[in-house]
């Protein structure tokens, strides 16, 4: 394959369809084990596990015929391009969340990570409040 990326797209924006077809596609590799590994391996490796995400994101890209830098310019980009479309930017913040999620559960290793959702999971549970009238129930 050509390092030059001639045939890729290089220029414009990424359309919607493009960007929730990344955001999709990194959600779905990124929990698969075999691309869990890889990112641990590289951590293991002494390498940041931002670099293997970034990577992961460099061959979506070249999958859907974008020239890999071009993609990743645009994702600095899309708070601009598309901060009118809300869902699309709740699924684009999903996905940040997603790439920091697949690093630290490599950094932390699976079971400390395990712990530390659960323990983020009951700090967010909402708190239930029971409000019933001093009398038991009337109202006047």
């Amino acid at each position: 394959m050509s390092s030059s990326h001639g045939d890729y797209q290089s220029s414009g924006m990424l359309s919607r369809d493009q960007l929730l077809h990344l955001f999709d596609r990194f959600s779905f590799l990124t929990s698969q084990p075999e691309v869990k590994k890889r990112i641990a391996d590289a951590v293991d490796d002494k390498q940041e596990a931002v670099a293997v995400t970034t990577e992961i994101q460099e061959e979506i890209f070249l999958e859907m015929g974008v020239d890999p830098s071009f993609g990743l310019a645009c994702l600095g980009k899309v708070n601009l391009a598309y901060e009118s479309d809300q869902d699309l930017m709740i699924r684009f913040y999903r996905f940040v969340v997603k790439e920091d999620m697949a690093c630290e559960e490599a950094e932390l290793g699976p079971d400390q990570f395990s712990e530390k959702m659960q323990m983020q999971h009951k700090l967010q549970e909402p708190v239930e409040i029971s409000i019933a009238p001093a009398d038991g129930g009337s109202q006047l």
